[in-house]
């Protein structure tokens, strides 16, 4: 039996993977690792390479370069030209992010889940009353990245970027196991609201980046900020920011969930299911098909 199979089986038991992950000082760990991932010592790096590698599933075989300054730049790496193909149809909007499919589908007036038995509302995630009006019945796809992926995100559709809320919170993990152990997870923890509009329809799309244990960066294109665990900038920006559609928007500066929302009227596209693998560009939500 290998390493990389026995810290596997002891993470499947639920007590003590929740314990490990989230029995700990989560902001303290969180700031270490953002201080350490970007050590750029040559002998620091190589071992915390050689060690995720050593306990994870990690694949370099479509980044865009073989050699990283840092355990940063190797979770934040770019991929090879043409590694991510954009579905070109303009009435889907696809997945910003390689990810696993969380809950998704019709938000139930206000009420969204983030796993069975555990429910939250819109407001208590967006903040933002308006947003809330706009995505009543309407849908969400829950997002999530693993530590190995690709970690960069991506528009959805052509758009613009109108709006950036930043919403301090905790980090605590977003795997299944704490998604079914603590109530509004998603609404306690560190995330940032991107409110799009989509350039030809005019719909209202939103991201909402959600921060978790050693993860609470988030890199965007458009502000010439770090929204972090010890930003105290506006957290209300307004934005004009245009982006196509696959266009690169920002990174996790390790990884997390993003939650996207459309409003009353779009549909799930069929590979768009609990438990699957979606990669970045593929199909996500269809468009209401406009009246005649």
């Amino acid at each position: 039996m290998t390493v990389r199979s026995v810290i596997a089986q002891l993470f499947q038991q639920e007590d003590l993977n929740f314990l490990l992950t989230n029995r700990i000082p989560r902001r303290l760990l969180t700031q270490f690792m953002g201080w350490f991932s970007q050590i750029e010592q040559p002998l620091v790096r190589e071992l915390s390479i050689a060690v995720w590698k050593l306990f994870s599933d990690l694949d370099l075989s479509e980044a865009k370069k073989n050699k990283f300054k840092s355990l940063h730049d190797c979770f934040t790496r770019e991929l090879k030209p043409g590694a991510r193909s954009i579905d070109p149809d303009p009435a889907l909007l696809v997945s910003p992010c390689d990810a696993i499919v969380g809950a998704c589908g019709r938000v139930e007036g206000i009420t969204v889940l983030q796993a069975k038995g555990f429910p939250y509302t819109l407001l208590d995630l967006l903040g933002d009353p308006e947003l809330v009006h706009t995505y009543r019945d309407g849908h969400y796809v829950t997002l999530r990245l693993t530590a190995t992926m690709y970690h960069r995100f991506h528009a959805a559709h052509d758009c613009h970027v109108e709006q950036l809320t930043y919403i301090s919170g905790d980090t605590w993990n977003v795997n299944p196991i704490a998604l079914k152990r603590i109530e509004k997870l998603y609404c306690k923890n560190e995330r940032a609201v991107i409110k799009t509009r989509l350039a030809a329809s005019g719909h209202v799309v939103t991201l909402v980046p959600v921060a978790a244990v050693l993860v609470a960066s988030i890199r965007l294109h458009f502000l010439n900020i770090l929204l972090h665990l010890n930003y105290r900038g506006p957290t209300v920006i307004p934005c004009n920011a245009p982006f196509t559609k696959g266009q690169e928007m920002g990174w996790f500066q390790h990884g997390s969930t993003i939650i996207v929302f459309a409003p009353k009227g779009f549909t799930q596209c069929e590979n768009v299911q609990a438990g699957r693998v979606i990669r970045m560009g593929q199909p996500l939500l269809q468009l209401p098909i406009p009246s005649s």
